[in-house]
């Protein structure tokens, strides 16, 4: 990859601020705040608009005036929530009591500024949302990969994983199976090279993440 490409993929994979206010000069001064730091910058005059915007495939949050023309701030939080969008919200407002503040916060939201906010308190409000989505799509990225690899077992394999997983010895996934002692070695070490597992507590710990039941008593077979 050359150093051009390399610096093209470089931004391409930088965060970016979200804002949604429908006062012209406060997203223009947000944008310019946001900027001054290096961060990249997208800004909406309303929920409508960002709900027709595509998610970013980069770490984001989002800078949310509470009232808005239209759908809420509030109503926007849930109307993403329910649309599966898990982007940190930093809400703004110039109108804040305790009740709005507790459901913005019990909703998931990062922060809640009240106007008029201090530069430093909104970078670093900004700078925790990110933090916070950068963990979740590693999380999920990860998850993802050994969703994959899971995917790529045999039925029978899966059956071995999970009774392996709730504490079986081989003998024993060989009585629930059917299987030869031997047969169910050769199983479980098909399974932790597949799912490149080190160990079994790492092997373990692959099936939680997946949610993948621990199974204890006679499978169909």
């Amino acid at each position: 990859m050359t150093d051009q490409a390399k610096q093209a993929q470089a931004n391409a994979d930088e965060p970016i601020v979200r804002i949604v206010d429908d006062d012209p000069s406060m997203r223009r001064a947000l944008t310019n705040l946001f900027q001054s730091v290096g961060l990249k910058v997208e800004a909406f005059g309303s929920a409508a608009e960002i709900m027709d915007a595509k998610p970013p495939a980069v770490p984001s949050c989002l800078v949310l005036d509470i009232r808005l023309p239209g759908s809420s701030g509030l109503d926007l939080q849930a109307d993403l929530a329910k649309a599966n969008i898990h982007t940190p919200i930093i809400f703004i407002t110039g109108h804040g009591d305790i009740p709005m503040t507790v459901r913005a916060m019990k909703s998931g939201a990062v922060d809640f500024l009240t106007k008029p906010v201090r530069d430093q308190d909104m970078l670093d409000a900004v700078q925790a949302a990110l933090e916070r989505d950068r963990k979740r799509r590693d999380a999920e990225k990860s998850v993802s990969g050994v969703r994959s690899r899971f995917e790529s077992l045999s039925t029978r394999q899966r059956d071995v994983l999970s009774l392996v997983a709730s504490g079986l010895m081989n003998k024993q996934v060989a009585a629930e199976l059917g299987l030869a002692e031997i047969t169910v070695k050769i199983y479980r070490g098909q399974i932790m090279r597949k799912m490149g597992a080190k160990s079994l507590a790492d092997l373990v710990r692959m099936t939680d993440a997946l949610g993948i039941p621990r199974t204890r008593g006679s499978l169909q077979t």
